[in-house]
């Protein structure tokens, strides 16, 4: 199920993109271009979520295939080496809402966090490989194509997958209830969950069970209710 579900956001992902630039009108804006902006958007979250499974090695049992599709997928997303990666994840999931985490930032000022955390993952190597795909894509589509259907929706999932992933659930206050991860859960119905961030918001399930895939978390969060972590 795992593979399948990947797979399929994945698809969707390249299918989106494709149908956004071979059919849009250069000078145009319709409202078909902001639906294709906001659900390649959120289908760049979702196949960073599929990349992060990846990394805990939940979406299959067999370990190679998590790193083929995990590299697959931070490369779609954009160009990002899958092993620095995992060794940055490692460090959150260690050492969570520290000065020892990656993802973590004392100034808690939202644009100020969300550039230290983009500095973290950030490398010249990945910005010359967008940079290449970029100019490769000026063979066949214009510069405002390009800028509106695959670099807008790019940066617009960073800040999507910043706000519910990472500050939402660590910022402080830390109280003790989101402890030993410190890490919150968003009281969100399940669409909206969804929605937002592939049920990222229900943050503290998955530092509790880090191997289940984003998509039973919601089982995790059943199987919590009622107790001091929920």
């Amino acid at each position: 199920m795992g593979i399948i579900i990947s797979l399929l956001i994945i698809v969707l992902w390249i299918g989106n993109l494709y149908l956004s630039l071979f059919f849009s009108s250069e000078t145009l804006v319709s409202g078909w271009t902001f639906i294709f902006i906001l659900l390649q958007t959120w289908l760049s979250v979702g196949l960073f979520i599929v990349a992060h499974d990846a990394m805990h090695g939940s979406i299959s049992r067999i370990a190679r295939l998590n790193v083929i599709l995990g590299s697959f997928c931070t490369f779609l997303y954009a160009g990002l080496w899958f092993p620095h990666l995992i060794k940055k994840h490692k460090l959150h999931h260690e050492n969570p809402g520290t000065e020892l985490d990656p993802d973590y930032s004392s100034d808690q000022r939202f644009f100020i966090w969300w550039w230290r955390f983009m500095k973290e993952y950030l490398t010249i190597w990945q910005l010359v490989i967008m940079a290449v795909i970029f100019n490769i894509g000026l063979l066949f589509f214009s510069e405002g194509q390009l800028l509106l259907y695959w670099v807008l929706p790019l940066i617009l999932s960073t800040f999507q997958l910043f706000y519910f992933g990472t500050y939402q659930p660590h910022k402080l206050p830390h109280f003790p209830i989101m402890e030993p991860y410190k890490a919150r859960t968003y009281p969100y119905p399940k669409l909206v969950a969804f929605i937002t961030c592939f049920y990222f918001g229900y943050h503290f399930e998955h530092h509790f069970s880090p191997k289940t895939p984003w998509w039973r978390l919601p089982s995790i969060k059943k199987q919590l209710m009622g107790t001091k972590q929920v």
